[in-house]
């Protein structure tokens, strides 16, 4: 094996969907060989603005190139912006005489593509959703190799990883299989929760979502009625809507807050999540064998009802459209679900079935592939 390091470009941001499955893989190319030379491309306003350096990888800002979905001015201004971002993906490609490219979609992605396939080096594409993206599309026609998180998305040479979970995350399957009512308690006592009731975990992300706010909420009598107790985490600035509907209910059992730095916390000690259906929150669900009541965004182009639809097919989880979610509806059948510990556990088990916990390994994997076939170098990104 030859001795020297490898070497890759990674893209994607904006979102933490793109950056934290690029940090994931990153860290395992880094674990295989510590002497990989690293570049993320990047905006200077998107989150990995602050991310990746933190995490202590090297950030080269490239221009914000947003594809427009139809007919508008932008598109006027496309090509100028289109062919500096591109100068600026293949300046950095020279600069580390990358192998391959690594893109995850996002606004960087599409000139990293191009550059990449102009400089005639491999491109390896992980896809999150289960309905690609605009940038991935376009990528997956030169790509070498492409992972998906879900099988199905409709990705020319698609094969499935999972979704490459961030670094809390992967520790956390791996502290659940080891010790999982140990880290229960652990997690609990700093949550301020009781590690013996059923646990509900509630969640719309960072931003929150009011219909879930609004559903649950309007139902807390009657889930600690059944003996539960709910962690809700209504989204920043949202939480005073929530703590007035259940200003009536213990606060103890029935705790608020606006935000969990430590979301590894929440999931340690819940036996039910509701939430959105997002790629991330499917795959991390599914990776640590936890059941869900998935409510996919209302908006956009569909992608979360099909993220989540072949988990609940599995039977991990619920799927149940955003307006049938009230609080009659969570009054009706949440706190049954929470009191009912033998489908809560064949719940658990399927989604854990469903789940893949080593997607980075299988995208760095794809990476290898692509850099052996291409003659670049017989080098393996394996320490």
């Amino acid at each position: 094996m030859s001795s020297a390091a490898v070497s890759v470009v990674l893209a994607g941001g904006g979102t933490a969907g793109h950056v934290n499955p690029l940090l994931a893989v990153a860290d395992e190319v880094r674990r295989r060989q510590p002497g990989a030379r690293v570049l993320a491309l990047g905006t200077t306003t998107g989150l990995e603005a602050d991310l990746v350096p933190a995490r202590g990888y090297e950030l080269r800002p490239i221009p914000r190139v947003p594809l427009p979905r139809r007919p508008s001015p932008d598109l006027l201004r496309l090509p100028g912006r289109l062919t500096a971002a591109v100068r600026a993906a293949e300046d950095a490609i020279d600069e580390i005489d990358a192998q391959a490219v690594i893109g995850f979609g996002g606004y960087v992605a599409t000139p990293a593509y191009l550059a990449a396939k102009r400089k005639g080096v491999p491109i390896v594409i992980h896809e999150q959703n289960a309905r690609p993206g605009l940038a991935n599309r376009l990528g997956a026609r030169w790509a070498s190799r492409v992972g998906l998180t879900f099988a199905g998305t409709p990705l020319r040479g698609g094969v499935v990883t999972g979704l490459p979970l961030r670094q809390a995350i992967a520790a956390l399957v791996q502290e659940r299989e080891a010790d999982a009512a140990g880290l229960r308690a652990r997690a609990a006592a700093e949550l301020g929760l009781d590690p013996a009731l059923p646990t509900l975990v509630v969640t719309g992300g960072s931003l929150g979502a009011l219909s879930l706010n609004r559903a649950v909420s309007g139902a807390a009598t009657q889930i600690l009625a059944a003996g539960a107790q709910v962690l809700h985490l209504t989204g920043k600035g949202k939480g005073d809507e929530v703590r007035e509907t259940v200003a009536g209910v213990d606060p103890q059992r029935y705790q608020v807050r606006e935000y969990l730095e430590q979301m590894e916390l929440a999931y340690a000690v819940a036996d039910l999540v509701v939430c959105r259906s997002g790629a991330g929150s499917v795959a991390e669900l599914a990776a640590l064998g936890i059941p869900a009541v998935y409510v996919p965004l209302p908006i956009g182009n569909g992608e979360q009802r099909l993220n989540a639809a072949p988990l609940v097919e599995a039977g991990g989880g619920l799927l149940v459209d955003d307006a049938d979610v009230t609080p009659a509806w969570v009054a009706q059948n949440v706190p049954t679900l929470l009191a009912d510990r033998e489908r809560l556990g064949v719940m658990a088990k399927a989604a854990g079935s469903a789940g893949t916990s080593d997607g980075a390994a299988r995208v760095v994997d794809l990476v290898e592939q692509a850099v052996r076939s291409a003659g670049t170098d017989t080098t393996e990104v394996r320490s």
